[in-house]
């Protein structure tokens, strides 16, 4: 358990926000298997003011994620702090994260992202101007710097506890790392020894093992998962059992994996209808096949199907082919 400002994470595992992913269908089926906290995918300060529709859509909330993080992103300060307003008064969010990581070009292009990682006095500028605006507890997501050159991790780490704010969130990769190498976690042990506010480290976490490790190895308050989660809502489930009792769960049968798979679905349908939600879950269902055997079949057949009715079908035949084979073994 720690707290972020006046909101009690109960435990030390957080889900993390991932572009085109984490929204409400994802998050609540990942907080459904134990999450301390789960964060939203980042929406664009301009679309929260412009009450562009795709924009107001990312910030339903519903009330079984709790506590729960939504993140924003901008490169200008007035337009940022009304985001972050907007979110504060008409939002459920418990927390307002501040994305300072994203390295993808058309978010840095707008001084937004991981280009902040670059000055440390616009990160207090900024991050400050945003919580002298808000009353909900203010964290920051950020990176360990922009490239080997250029790793501000310490500045900026201070520059974010100076200005108020609550939280970081800190992925041990540079920007010019993407998500390409290894994670950095001397870095964010270094960060963790530098600031009194909670941090939680982000990078290559894929078992309960290896989160154990980073958090007894830098004294982190908490841990990040990201990729590991995709299609596999269970790691959070065996982080979080491991951490607190050492015993480490098995993982989930091929029918399990499907059933959990199509629950994600029918949320997905809700937020989005089922033409757009079984587009955006071919790729879920294709995380959720990774490692069944004979999945590549499938995955083509899934690529190419349009109705809740069809995926459903390809899926549970799928299961039963093999629920035969492993009875036949």
């Amino acid at each position: 358990m720690f707290q972020i400002g006046d909101i009690t994470i109960p435990n030390r595992v957080v889900l993390a926000p991932m572009a085109g992913v984490s929204n409400y269908a994802f998050r609540l089926t990942v907080k459904e298997f134990g999450a301390g906290l789960v964060c939203a995918e980042m929406v664009n300060d301009k679309g929260i003011n412009n009450k562009n529709e795709k924009s107001m859509n990312m910030l339903y909330i519903d009330e079984d994620e709790m506590p729960m993080s939504l993140q924003i992103f901008g490169g200008a300060k007035d337009s940022l702090v009304q985001a972050a307003q907007f979110v504060d008064q008409y939002t459920n969010a418990s927390i307002i994260d501040i994305n300072m990581g994203c390295p993808a070009p058309k978010v840095t292009k707008c001084d937004a992202g991981s280009k902040w990682l670059l000055d440390p006095d616009k990160i207090y500028r900024m991050v400050s101007a945003v919580v002298a605006n808000v009353d909900k507890p203010v964290t920051v997501k950020m990176r360990s710097g922009w490239d080997d050159d250029h790793i501000y991790a310490l500045d900026n780490a201070r520059a974010i506890e100076d200005a108020g704010a609550k939280g970081l969130g800190l992925h041990g990769r540079t920007r010019l790392q993407m998500y390409e190498g290894s994670a950095d976690w001397d870095i964010i042990k270094q960060v963790k020894q530098t600031v009194d506010i909670p941090v939680i480290g982000n990078g290559d976490i894929d078992s309960p093992q290896v989160a154990k490790q980073r958090l007894d190895e830098t004294g982190v308050d908490a841990i990040m998962i990201g990729r590991a989660a995709l299609g596999n809502p269970w790691i959070i489930y065996q982080v979080v059992k491991y951490l607190e009792t050492g015993e480490l769960v098995t993982n989930p049968s091929p029918k399990e994996k499907i059933d959990v798979c199509l629950l994600h679905m029918d949320r997905l349908i809700k937020l989005k209808g089922e033409k757009i939600a079984i587009m955006e879950m071919r790729k879920h269902a294709a995380w959720y096949l990774k490692g069944l055997k004979g999945n590549a079949k499938v995955r083509r057949k899934i690529n190419e199907t349009e109705t809740r009715g069809n995926l459903t079908d390809i899926l549970y035949s799928f299961a039963e082919v093999l629920e035969a084979s492993s009875k036949a073994s």
